[in-house]
């Protein structure tokens, strides 16, 4: 694994503009002073290290830990209830809106 000082503004430094594009790796910066940008990222992650590693699990091996958070993110994706849809899970968020659609057509 390739190892880099950690310093400050790292991740807008030429150093590791130079490192992210010898790894194929494509940059993602919001504007300055932005900090919502990341707000919803920040959420999913949260959300996924907490129902996911809570109690200090371990795996055995990198395959059941990538296995344990695709199926978190299926669910997360298509049958976990969020706040912002009314708690409706975001299937039966978009079939509600779908149905209303062809109401509305």
């Amino acid at each position: 694994m390739l190892q880099r000082p950690v310093e400050s503004g790292q991740y807008t430094s030429k150093e590791f503009a130079d490192l992210c594009k010898e790894l194929g790796v494509t940059q993602s910066m919001g504007a300055i002073g932005t900090s919502a940008d990341n707000a919803a990222c920040e959420s999913f992650h949260a959300s996924l290290k907490r129902e996911t590693l809570q109690g200090s699990r371990r795996y055995d091996g990198h395959r059941a830990c990538r296995l344990t958070v695709f199926h978190w993110i299926a669910r997360y994706n298509t049958w976990r209830r969020h706040k912002k849809n009314g708690q409706l899970s975001p299937a039966a968020s978009e079939a509600q809106h779908s149905a209303m659609l062809t109401l509305a057509a």
